[in-house]
């Protein structure tokens, strides 16, 4: 019996801990490193450096030979300084402005509204919740056209249905007045969807019983709505409206196709403006194009470190 204990070893597995805690492997590390390295490939070459690009571009006086031979001087922030003596800036802006925030108020408003609609999870609420998602499965250059057939001066149905209740038609894409509308009520059909759906996803996570019992201390469902479905969509609510704000700031598909900005700049956005100050014409301004779409990544930006402050003051209480 001792022999055959003498015969089995069993080897000893011997753990060196050091004074600040556990070795790590240097396998698993590199094992780690290299599931990294597909993500950090990736956002160097399509995030860093485009970002990296575009504000060279907005530094430095390019033409289209600079463009090529990549020798254009440096002149600092004179693009800047040119785009904001543009006529056309503050009224970008201005529409830039207006487009975002009644697009974004509409798109919020009427998404909520259908996803408490389709919360209570009646027959043939699926189906309908599925078929709401088609103008945000469609391409852009698909919703944009219809939209155009649609507000046709012409032959659109709009006008048509107008005429039906004995109003006179509107020219929806070629005046001045109506153009940046237009291309509002186009960007809210589409964007409607993406709010219903993340939204809803918030209401599924709300505890029934919290209804319940508001319910049964006599609470109606306008008193139930503000004071437990708003304030415990209150985070769904805030990622959504940034999403939306990022998303809507930089809209130029819509807008290009309906309008291209005009008639003259009236449906012009910051969006459509730098597209059309970099490739718009025969003699392109890279530089003043690529400082409009920095002011719009800074903007972006702003918002994202407003949002992570919210989070923190959430998280806080």
């Amino acid at each position: 019996m001792s022999n055959t204990r003498a015969a089995i070893r069993v080897p000893r597995v011997e753990t060196q801990v050091s004074a600040r805690g556990p070795r790590v492997p240097r396998l698993p590390r590199f094992i780690a490193w290299a599931y990294l390295a597909p993500v950090v490939i990736y956002l160097i070459a399509f995030y860093a450096y485009p970002l990296y690009r575009n504000l060279d571009l907005s530094l430095r006086d390019y033409t289209v030979r600079s463009f090529v031979s990549g020798d254009a001087p440096f002149i600092g922030l004179d693009n800047f300084r040119e785009v904001f003596a543009d006529p056309t800036f503050w009224p970008a802006v201005i529409h830039t402005a207006i487009f975002v925030v009644v697009s974004i108020a509409f798109q919020y408003a009427i998404g909520l509204a259908l996803a408490v609609f389709f919360n209570n999870n009646f027959r043939l609420s699926s189906t309908l919740r599925a078929l709401f998602l088609v103008p945000w499965l469609l391409p852009m250059i698909v919703s944009a056209s219809t939209w155009s057939w649609m507000l046709n001066s012409d032959s659109g149905v709009v006008n048509t249905a107008l005429n039906a209740f004995g109003l006179p038609d509107i020219n929806w894409l070629t005046s001045p007045t109506w153009s940046l509308v237009a291309v509002i009520l186009a960007n809210i059909w589409i964007g409607i969807p993406f709010n219903l759906v993340i939204l809803y996803s918030g209401l599924q996570n709300i505890p029934d019983n919290l209804f319940e019992a508001a319910s049964l201390d006599g609470a109606s469902s306008w008193q139930t709505f503000r004071h437990i479905t708003l304030p415990l969509l209150r985070p769904v609510s805030a990622i959504t409206l940034l999403l939306g704000f990022v998303y809507t700031l930089k809209v130029f598909d819509i807008i290009w196709i309906m309008t291209r900005g005009g008639p003259g700049n009236s449906s012009t956005t910051l969006s459509t403006w730098s597209y059309e100050l970099g490739f718009g014409s025969l003699l392109p301004h890279f530089g003043p194009g690529a400082a409009v779409g920095n002011l719009l990544i800074i903007v972006a930006m702003l918002c994202g470190l407003l949002y992570i402050k919210f989070q923190s003051s959430e998280a806080s209480r």
